[in-house]
């Protein structure tokens, strides 16, 4: 018998994915995965009984595996997601970690959240109603978010007769509108999620088709999570200055390593303040190494000593990004309150938070055709916009395209904390080009920076 120990290692030693799964109310999104749970042998028998039981309270016949994620009273009520829900099982193949995004409108801000991380995306289709606007608004946020994979699953390919025609034009509908916002790869798999069909087994109604099931696409589809591959980046958490008998001028600079490799000996810059140093030592787990990389949590030691504080980021001198007021960016708008021209905001970019106004709002995504409604004088709640922002102070960004991690911020409210938006650095989707940097004028009103 194998022991846990020895299980544990054979974990570990495989591959982890990271998806989402997004589609509209109803289209069986909460069933999809509670059958890729079921089938995949990953759920606990109490878990199983206790959802047999409500399932038999509702006079259901059969087990509704949509309790397996629906976990909030309301949501079980209601019949819909609410909250993402996250999953973590395994397989042989692969470990997952898996985000069950709600599907309605007033819930899509959930999805940024959800596939922000996500190597892949799962967006369901009725197959009863096709592609919609509210299929289009995920694939939309799944480019802007840069998912490298998304899956189309076809569900309820059960309630057209398993026609293959209906899949065909399903499937090409959504790819032409997913290529033309930029997404790299589109797999399609017709399903049913409550009877099983190409879940986890392959169907036996769709001799038609002949490729891979969810689970399987999910245990093969290639992921890199190479972050050593991109420029060093360190936004700096903590100082730590303990200034004991023992560590008497110890000057440490805590954080993760959010991208890219650091050693011992290099030459890096501060910034926004530009200084320059050499790394002299780096602690991991209370021991000194010489290389480090990411996602490391290590404490960096710096030859000279300068004025190094929290939010501050510190790069290799040959690779580090460039600083800027002028922000210009892509966001999706996840609060209640719109937001307008003008509007004081904090805007977080990794460890560092500073004051910023929204001086423009250049346009506002139109999903159905991807057109830029121009100048639209605010976002509302679930808009996906352009936006030019001028900070109080310098922020080291880079391309969004380049790194998830520090091409990322939040727009904050500075009256009560309310994330606003969510903002991604650079061109909108990987196939079109975002409007070009303009001049921003000074705040006439406070907040003249």
């Amino acid at each position: 018998m194998t022991s846990t120990t020895e299980q544990f290692a054979d974990l570990s030693a495989t591959t982890l994915l990271r998806f989402a799964t997004a589609g509209s109310v109803d289209d069986g999104k909460s069933t999809l995965v509670g059958r890729l749970l079921h089938d995949s042998k990953s759920v606990l028998t109490d878990q199983l009984e206790a959802v047999e039981r409500v399932s038999a309270s509702r006079g259901q016949d059969t087990p509704d595996l949509a309790l397996l994620t629906d976990g909030l009273r309301a949501e079980r009520e209601q019949g819909i997601t609410i909250d993402v829900a996250y999953r973590y099982f395994a397989t042989a193949r692969r470990r997952f970690i898996l985000a069950d995004t709600p599907g309605h409108v007033q819930y899509t801000r959930n999805m940024v959240t959800g596939a922000s991380t996500a190597d892949l995306a799962v967006v369901l289709v009725d197959a009863r109603n096709g592609v919609i606007e509210q299929t289009r608004r995920h694939a939309a946020v799944a480019a802007l978010l840069r998912v490298p994979h998304v899956v189309l699953a076809v569900n309820k390919m059960d309630l057209v007769g398993y026609e293959e025609t209906v899949f065909a034009s399903i499937a090409e509908e959504f790819t032409a509108y997913a290529t033309g916002l930029g997404v790299p790869e589109i797999t399609a798999i017709p399903i049913s999620a409550l009877a099983g069909d190409n879940v986890v087994e392959p169907s036996a109604n769709m001799d038609w088709y002949g490729g891979p099931t969810v689970l399987e696409h999910l245990e093969t589809v290639p992921v890199s999570h190479d972050l050593t591959a991109c420029p060093a980046r360190f936004p700096v958490q903590y100082v730590i200055r303990p200034q004991t008998a023992e560590n008497p001028d110890y000057r440490g600079y805590a954080g993760q390593i959010a991208s890219g490799v650091l050693r011992v000996g290099e030459a890096v810059t501060v910034l926004p303040s530009g200084r320059t140093s050499v790394i002299e030592g780096i602690d991991a787990l209370g021991e000194s190494v010489d290389i480090a990389w990411a996602p490391q949590s290590v404490t960096l030691r710096l030859k000279d000593d300068i004025d190094i504080s929290r939010g501050d980021l510190i790069a290799p001198s040959s690779s580090s990004p460039a600083t800027m007021q002028d922000v210009v960016a892509t966001v999706c708008h996840v609060a209640d309150q719109p937001l307008a021209v003008g509007a004081r905001v904090l805007i977080k970019h990794t460890t560092r938070t500073v004051k910023a106004i929204v001086k423009e709002i250049p346009s506002r995504l139109t999903l159905d055709d991807l057109s830029q409604h121009p100048n639209p004088g605010q976002l509302v709640a679930n808009d996906i916009g352009r936006v030019v922002v001028r900070t109080a102070e310098p922020l080291a960004l880079d391309s969004y395209a380049d790194s998830r991690r520090t091409g990322s911020f939040l727009l904050i409210d500075p009256a009560d904390g309310t994330t606003l938006a969510a903002g991604m650095v650079g061109e909108s989707f990987a196939s079109t080009a975002g409007p070009e940097d303009e001049t921003v004028q000074a705040d006439e009103e406070g907040w003249d920076f």
